[in-house]
Formats: structure tokens, C-alpha cells, sequence
């Protein structure tokens, strides 16, 4: 089993940044694909990005590319997500998730934190 635990949300102003962290527990994630999904009210949740445990295939939305970025810090087991120059539309709960495959879909993650908030004033 993975417990997934994310943090680091809350209400910032357009144009300011926040770091999520999503703390891993449970059986190693060294070979897992980690991705970022958020949701806002009333819509379906969507992908943000995704990259293997150990890096090497980041890969952003189109709405995040060049302001967003997945890190990670193997010893603290933790997946980061850099959000800089965020916009009133990125106000969502944002969710890690683990998985066997990196896929854009949410239905192919096993794994799920119990999301953070993130909310950005005009």
C-alpha cells in the first residue's frame, strides 16, 4: 500500500507562487509514476503533470507549461509541484497520485493524497 500525503496549498494573489509537497509512505515508489491533478468546482479533474518517481519524462498541460515544475527530494520521499505566475484559474484542489504508467487520465492512478486547496485572488 502508498500513503500519499499532500500540503502547502492556500490562497495566494495572481502572480504569486506556492510549492505543493506530496509526502510518499508505504512501499517504495522508486519505479511509480507520479502525477498532479486538480479540480475545481463543479468540473471534472484534470491532469496537471506527471513524471516518473525518479524524473525523466516531465510533462505539463499546456495551461501550466513554463509555470509549473515537478521536483522531488528522494531522501524526505517527496514529489514537489513549483507553481509560479499562478492565475485565478489555477484555483482548484490540487491531488497527487501514483501509479504504474504516466497517463494524463486519472482512472489510471492507484494511489491519491487527500488533496490540498489552492486559491488564487485576483
Amino acid at each position: 500500500q502508498v500513503q500519499l500525503v499532500e500540503s502547502g496549498g492556500g490562497l495566494v494573489q495572481a502572480g504569486g507562487s506556492l510549492r505543493l509537497s506530496c509526502a510518499a509512505s508505504g512501499r517504495t515508489l522508486s519505479s511509480s509514476a507520479m502525477g498532479w491533478f486538480r479540480q475545481a468546482p463543479g468540473k471534472e479533474r484534470e491532469f496537471v503533470a506527471y513524471d516518473w518517481w525518479n524524473g525523466g519524462s516531465t510533462y505539463y498541460a499546456n495551461s501550466v507549461q513554463g509555470r509549473f515544475t515537478i521536483s522531488r527530494d528522494n531522501y524526505k520521499n517527496t514529489v514537489y509541484l513549483q507553481m509560479n505566475s499562478l492565475k485565478p484559474e489555477d484555483t482548484a484542489v490540487y491531488y497527487c497520485a501514483a501509479g504504474s504508467l504516466l497517463y494524463t487520465l486519472p482512472k489510471y492512478y492507484d494511489y491519491w493524497g487527500q488533496g490540498t486547496q489552492v486559491t488564487v485572488s485576483s
